[in-house]
């Protein structure tokens, strides 16, 4: 595997090696051991989290607050979406800012979201089959989020706005400049 730094602090895009034969494909998701050793410290994954959406469907911007953030380890098993991440650490040089890249099952890419990160994507293929790992638990008590269409933010999600479908719940989501962190 290898890793790539994005604008945000923190936040890696991971290549992993992929091997390929008359027969398929293999190559490893995730290793405990190498990702430590080129990212400079470990993580420890608790949970493994799947969604399937089709196009359109825009899941985010997330993140879980306090006790509960959570680092999140992201990919696409099967077709493709826009992957975005904003850095909403009062404390870090990226405040504010955000970055996108396109994850497919094609090109196998990973993104590395460490604490203090929304989250959030949306399907760009017919149907998208999405996985993630989180190194803490799930607390609806320590859930928050961003709209999407946050005007500061000014998030090209390259699809038509008309195509989106969204939850109510991420419709109803306040402004970067509401949040309370």
């Amino acid at each position: 595997m290898t890793l790539e730094k994005t604008p945000l602090a923190g936040c890696v895009l991971i290549q992993p090696h992929v091997f390929k034969d008359q027969r398929g494909s293999f190559f490893e998701s995730f290793n405990q051991q190498k990702f430590a050793q080129l990212y400079g410290k470990s993580v420890h994954f608790v949970q493994d989290n799947q969604s399937i959406s089709s196009y359109g469907t825009l899941r985010g911007l997330h993140f879980q607050q306090g006790e509960y953030a959570q680092a999140k380890l992201v990919r696409v098993i099967s077709g493709k979406v826009l992957d975005v991440v904003v850095d909403v650490r009062k404390d870090s040089p990226s405040f504010g800012q955000h970055h996108s890249v396109e994850l497919s099952g094609e090109n196998n890419l990973q993104i590395f979201i460490p604490k203090g990160f929304a989250h959030g994507f949306v399907g760009l293929s017919e149907k998208v089959i999405f996985e993630y790992k989180c190194d803490a638990y799930y607390q609806p008590s320590a859930e928050a989020g961003i709209r999407f269409d946050d005007p500061d933010l000014n998030i090209d999600w390259k699809i038509p706005s008309e195509d989106m479908i969204l939850s109510a719940k991420d419709q109803k989501l306040p402004l970067f400049n509401q949040l309370e962190l």
